[in-house]
């Protein structure tokens, strides 16, 4: 019994020792490891570095050039409804019209960086009012109504449609209807153009 009694006190002290001897080590570790990061706002200091280093694309902070992306809604829809409004007048056989408005401008626009390239792209759908004069039959007539853009995309400019309906018409023959209607598809190439002029100020931002 006094063996048994032996053995257990020095199996107890030993116990003592390695759970003395691990917290220690815990403690000395915890003790000696880095404080976790604290954010901190971007110095001038850390500015003019960066300037001196070779140039990233994105933000200041995502020097590395990982995922980005910014969105740029508000820019793409107020320059495309001053691209559209600066047409100017359109000629036709026997009339002329303008662009007066852009009353629906829908859409999304963006820059994505990965990996320190440049993405752009884009998906809208508009509706744009036009008035013009035609000479039917003898006499000039007024016409009003709108263009509708069915939705497209970055890289589909050349696939661009329209779709024109005329405003109230009541004294014009429906042949007159048709051949105003016709007229007024010729928009398409000039709108094409300010719409590809949009495509590229996007990409240079």
């Amino acid at each position: 019994m006094e063996g048994d009694a032996g053995l257990s006190t020095e199996n107890t002290k030993e116990a003592q020792q390695q759970g003395t001897s691990y917290t220690y080590w815990v403690r000395q570790v915890t003790e000696e490891a880095a404080p976790p990061p604290v954010p901190r706002r971007l110095s001038s200091q850390d500015i003019l570095s960066s300037q001196s280093q070779p140039a990233t694309l994105g933000s200041l902070w995502n020097r590395a050039g990982t995922w980005e992306e910014k969105n740029v809604n508000k820019w793409a829809t107020d320059r495309i409804k001053e691209l559209l409004v600066s047409v100017g007048s359109v000629e036709f056989p026997g009339g002329n019209a303008e662009i007066s408005d852009v009353s629906k401008c829908v859409g999304d626009a963006f820059l994505v960086t990965v990996r320190n390239k440049k993405r752009v792209g884009y998906t809208y759908e508009l509706t744009l009012k036009f008035k013009g004069e035609w000479i039917t039959g003898e006499e000039k007539k007024m016409v009003k109504g709108q263009i509708d853009i069915p939705e497209f995309s970055f890289g589909e400019l050349d696939d661009l449609q329209m779709e024109v309906r005329l405003g109230e018409t009541k004294d014009l023959l429906h042949q007159d209807k048709l051949q105003i209607s016709q007229n007024l598809k010729l928009f398409l190439q000039p709108v094409r153009e300010k719409l590809l002029q949009f495509e590229q100020e996007l990409k240079d931002r």
